[in-house]
């Protein structure tokens, strides 16, 4: 039995990679195209439920006069809306680290296109490195993203939202258990201060995290020290 001599893949390679790159570059794209549709669903869906709460609270209360059977039913229903909250800001946050990969991904593939193609360089917009200061170039064409663009991101806007109902929920408990007027307030600001700690808390130690475990294949030059001026 004789052994087939090994095959020669230096003919033909360039376009072969080329087009089993091109194919890994529509996939992902199409996969972040499907989690940006996944997270503005998520966040339609929990501002319908919101909307439709408030709608549901005003006609019960036009009919009880904000009496016993209003906070019966505001009782019920909050506690529902701030689940799907919490649970809307959990997956926003997860979607937005997928998606963080998904831009890492095509980062080392416009990485491979310019190791086939160098002269391509000056066309591209986006970065072709993986580190963090690429991702950030790719996002916003910056290596700072800044506070107004965090503050208009939707895990932000989920987070508010979920935090102001924490904080009413607690302050219609505080009012059936016969607290006074001054003592609601203080509870539900409470309330909605600590449930706000603890979403950021929980994105920051999830963004932490992956800072912490992911290792670049093709960080930038000089991303070091520019990190550190930063």
């Amino acid at each position: 039995m004789t052994n087939d001599p090994p095959l020669d893949r230096s003919e033909g390679t360039p376009p072969l990679r080329v087009q089993i790159l091109a194919t890994e570059h529509w996939s992902l794209l199409a996969t972040r195209g499907m989690t940006w549709n996944e997270i503005f669903s998520r966040t339609g869906t929990f501002l319908t439920v919101l909307s439709t709460t408030v709608i549901a609270l005003s006609l019960v209360a036009q009919a009880t006069g904000f009496g016993t059977g209003f906070r019966v039913f505001a009782l019920l229903v909050l506690p529902v809306v701030l689940l799907v909250g919490l649970g809307t800001f959990i997956r926003l946050v997860e979607a937005d680290v997928e998606d963080a990969w998904l831009v890492v991904g095509m980062n080392r593939l416009r990485h491979a296109y310019l190791e086939l193609a160098p002269e391509l360089r000056p066309y591209f917009v986006t970065s072709q490195h993986d580190d963090e200061l690429g991702v950030l170039r790719t996002y916003s064409f910056r290596t700072d993203v800044g506070v107004s663009h965090l503050l208009c991101g939707s895990p932000v806007i989920v987070g508010i939202i979920a935090s102001v109902v924490a904080g009413v929920f607690s302050g219609i408990v505080c009012q059936a258990l016969g607290g006074a007027v001054g003592l609601q307030i203080v509870v539900g600001l409470l309330a909605m201060l600590a449930t706000a700690t603890m979403l950021a808390a929980m994105a920051y130690r999830r963004l932490g995290q992956l800072r912490r475990d992911y290792r670049p294949r093709f960080p930038e030059p000089g991303a070091d020290r520019v990190a550190t001026s930063t």
